[in-house]
């Protein structure tokens, strides 16, 4: 086969130059079914996109990249809360900034996280004490081999921390095309994270906790459109109750979160920069001087470059901590999706 033709520079936003076969941009379900069926004609590989947040390219792509536009907010309302149909296509930081022009609260956590709507329940995206499987009502589903639409509520849809359905049994041969969100008429604010413990819950607004959600992430993260970057690159390891007596031992001041499991949840960007890694750099790859969780596009970078950079963060922190950290970012190869822990290892 020749040299992939269609660039992918722009369509991911660490901004790696690659490129694949072919790119559809698709507006409804039956484009993401047309892409899917010439895959199969063709015997291409088919690779589902959003706005490219939260993936590495390790080669170029040797099929079909469709890209999901799909639009659409429905807003119904029952006695206590608010219900909304989105299409998966839609910005999600865009949905946030809606909701709140309406009044609707709930997202107000989650701003500024990069990425489509039909991202959010691969991932269960979380930030700031919230999380989707938090406000995620139901996942409309197409299965591409029959063209039939599914809808799963959150329980099927077997959300973890970073983690869901559509990471495994549902990662290939689906599309999420919607999903539909119940927000309660009375709001409850999370504060418990960083700023947003600082301020009064006597008085605290949503928008407050929006714009200090918004200040901290630009203060901390660079933008993808000036610097690209897939957001926190390794997912904050969970670990188990002796485990963490062990390392808190030693390390008394790390930060630890018990979860609902039992398990100890750390901070990956803290192991990260407790290896003095801030700054460091492999090639045109580099870890973030302001927030180490983020390896940035410093000076084009090749996929090469990303992976040697992961590979030598995992590696120092393990030796460090007896922690081993897992790429929360998905790895792409020409046919398809890697896993991303054997690439490192």
């Amino acid at each position: 086969m020749s040299s992939p033709a269609f660039s992918l520079k722009k369509l991911h936003t660490f901004a790696i130059e690659t490129g694949a076969e072919k790119i559809v941009y698709a507006e409804s379900p039956q484009a993401i079914l047309a892409a899917w069926r010439e895959c199969h004609q063709r015997n291409l590989p088919f690779l589902l996109l959003g706005e490219g947040s939260n993936v590495l390219f390790l080669q170029a792509f040797s099929g079909i990249v469709v890209i999901n536009r799909i639009k659409g907010i429905t807003i119904t309302e029952s006695d206590d809360s608010w219900h909304l149909q989105v299409g998966a296509g839609e910005n999600w930081h865009s949905l946030v900034t809606y909701t709140l022009q309406q009044n609707i609260t709930g997202l107000e956590n989650l701003a500024l996280i990069p990425g489509c709507v039909g991202s959010a329940p691969i991932q269960n995206i979380g930030a700031y004490g919230v999380e989707l499987k938090d406000v995620c009502e139901w996942v409309d589903v197409l299965e591409l081999e029959s063209g039939q639409v599914n809808r799963l509520t959150a329980t099927e849809c077997q959300f973890g921390y970073r983690d869901s359905i559509f990471k495994h049994r549902l990662q290939h041969g689906y599309a999420i095309i919607s999903i539909g969100f119940s927000l309660p008429k009375r709001w409850q604010p999370v504060m418990s994270y960083g700023d947003l413990a600082k301020i009064d819950p006597a008085t605290v607004t949503p928008r407050q906790i929006f714009d200090a959600v918004c200040h901290m992430r630009r203060s901390k993260l660079p933008d993808p459109a000036v610097t690209g970057n897939a957001g926190s690159f390794f997912k904050n390891p969970v670990i188990n109750a002796e485990q963490a007596a062990s390392l808190l031992a030693t390390f008394p001041h790390a930060p630890h979160y018990l979860q609902s499991n039992g398990g100890i949840k750390l901070a990956a960007g803290w192991l990260i920069d407790q290896c003095q890694l801030k700054g460091y750099r492999i090639g045109g790859a580099a870890v973030h001087q302001q927030q180490a969780l983020v390896l940035i596009n410093a000076e084009e970078a090749s996929a090469e470059d990303v992976v040697a950079l992961a590979r030598e963060i995992r590696q120092r922190v393990g030796k460090k901590f007896n922690v081993w950290l897992e790429p929360e970012v998905r790895f792409i190869g020409a046919n398809g999706e890697k896993n991303a822990v054997e690439v490192i290892s």
